[in-house]
Formats: structure tokens, C-alpha cells, sequence
């Protein structure tokens, strides 16, 4: 399979499917069968099983999200440079939200969209790779617009609509999305990475706030620093000073509450 070149912008073609069981499968899929060249957009109505990052799901009601992947040519950076295009596609997802949410929307490493303390949207990016030469990418993004209830097993998400009182429409979102990832792509491409990254950074969920963050079974404090231009979370007080992704998780209120509850229990049981 030949590189792809980047030739249109993103969002030409923009095609809409009823359903599918997840964008990104179905892009990947055209662009392994070479059926999608870079910048085509594929919209979903309906997923039937959306991905999220490390195999979790994205849940969403039909008709209410803006779920769709797009088809990039990453060629022009090396293999190893896999962290630049994760937060190229932050940015550009955090600038459309925060265009109707405001100020208070923040990029939760590595590159998830946070309201507050409540999720509004992910991006989940798959690269194809032949040895050292990338073949293509697919960055798939799924963002809460219009739904108001959520299965109670999603434990803080937020949507657009219950931020602003107000409906969206859901393709209408999507191209907007594509011409602000446009814009970032061609920043990036054009050697704008060191830009981009300070913007992230600047975005970025609980800079400079302590946080409680888990390691195997092991919480702890910790003050989050920033993120390293490799993608690594960087922290002071912590385990060690800086974390690969899938290495921690975060730890939220109630979470914490279950585990310090847990650990009386164990203490009980032991006396």
C-alpha cells in the first residue's frame, strides 16, 4: 500500500453513514483497502460500537454526538514522532468546544476534552505502518453535543447542550471540526509543533494542581507539571517525575471515596 499524499483538505470528501459499529474501524478499513485518501471524513449517525482509548468504548445515543474519523497523511513525520499529531487533533477538537463551552474547557492528557471536572469528548488515533514509513492515520473523534442522559456507568460526562442550553446540529459540528483540523494540520506540517505544544500545555486538565493518581494498586499525590514533547505526563511529589501513557490512571472523587472505604474494610476484617 502506497504512503497517502496530501492533496485535499480535511473534510473533502465528508461522507455520512447511517451506522456503523465504529468510525475508526471503517476508516481504517478504507484506508487499508485503499478506498480513502487523506482528508476524506467519515461521519456516523449511529455507532453501534465506538472506540475508546486501550480498548474501552465511547457510548453514544443515536443522532445526539458528533462521532466521526478522518484519513491523514503522516508522512511527513518520523515513526517516533507519533505524539505531535495527538496533539495537533487536541488542539483542534479543544478549539471547537471551548468555541461554544468557554474558557473552562481543558485538554486531559494525552488527549481527551474535559469540561470542568466531566468529559465531553476523546480522539482515539491508529496509524498504519510499513517499518519505518508510515502508510497513514486515522484520528477518530467522539464529542458529547446533544444528549442530556447517560448511562449511570459513564461516571462524569458532560455535553454541549447541557453546558449552553442549546441544540446542535451534529453534521453541521463535524465540518466545522474538520476545517479546525485543517488549520492545525497545516500547522504542524508546516513546522509549527513547538507552537502547538505550548498551547497544550497552556489547555492542559489541572496544570500546576495536585491530583491523586494511581500506579498498579498504589495511589498517590502528585502536582501535575505539564506534558514532555514525547507525550510523557510530568508531575512533582509523585512515585517518579514523569509517566508514560497507560502507565497511571486518574483517580476521581468517588473513586477514591471506594478505596479508602475498601481499605477500612480490609482493616476491619484484619482486626
Amino acid at each position: 500500500m502506497p504512503p497517502l499524499i496530501a492533496k485535499t483538505a480535511i473534510g473533502h470528501p465528508f461522507l455520512e453513514l447511517p451506522e456503523v459499529e465504529s468510525t475508526n474501524i471503517y476508516a481504517m478499513e478504507q484506508l487499508q483497502a485503499n478506498l480513502a485518501a487523506h482528508g476524506t471524513a467519515f461521519f456516523a449517525h449511529s455507532q453501534t460500537a465506538g472506540k475508546g482509548q486501550h480498548g474501552k468504548s465511547w457510548t453514544t445515543e443515536p443522532g445526539t454526538h458528533l462521532a466521526m474519523s478522518v484519513v491523514l497523511d503522516s508522512s511527513f513525520l518520523s515513526v517516533s514522532q507519533q505524539f505531535p499529531l495527538s496533539v495537533m487533533a487536541a488542539l483542534a477538537t479543544h478549539d471547537l468546544f471551548s468555541k461554544y463551552a468557554g474558557k473552562e474547557t481543558r485538554i486531559k492528557w494525552p488527549n481527551d476534552i474535559y469540561w470542568r471536572d466531566r468529559k465531553a469528548g476523546g480522539i482515539l488515533i491508529e496509524n498504519q505502518l510499513k517499518g519505518n514509513i508510515w502508510q497513514g492515520s486515522v484520528v477518530g473523534v467522539g464529542i458529547n453535543l446533544n444528549q442530556v442522559h447517560f448511562p449511570l456507568s459513564l461516571p462524569n460526562p458532560v455535553s454541549l447542550k447541557q453546558i449552553t442550553g442549546k441544540s446542535f446540529h451534529t453534521v453541521t459540528a463535524a465540518k466545522e471540526l474538520c476545517e479546525c483540523l485543517e488549520t492545525h494540520y497545516q500547522e504542524l506540517k508546516n513546522g509549527g509543533f513547538k507552537n502547538q505544544f505550548a498551547r497544550y500545555n497552556k489547555h492542559l486538565y489541572k496544570l500546576g494542581e495536585e491530583v491523586k493518581l494511581k500506579k498498579g494498586n498504589i495511589v498517590f499525590n502528585c502536582f501535575i507539571r505539564g506534558v514532555s514533547e514525547e507525550g510523557e505526563l510530568l508531575v512533582s511529589g509523585g512515585l517518579q517525575d514523569s509517566f508514560k501513557f497507560g502507565e497511571v490512571e486518574w483517580v476521581r472523587k468517588n473513586e477514591q471515596m471506594n478505596i479508602e472505604q475498601g481499605t477500612d474494610e480490609q482493616k476491619t476484617r484484619k482486626r
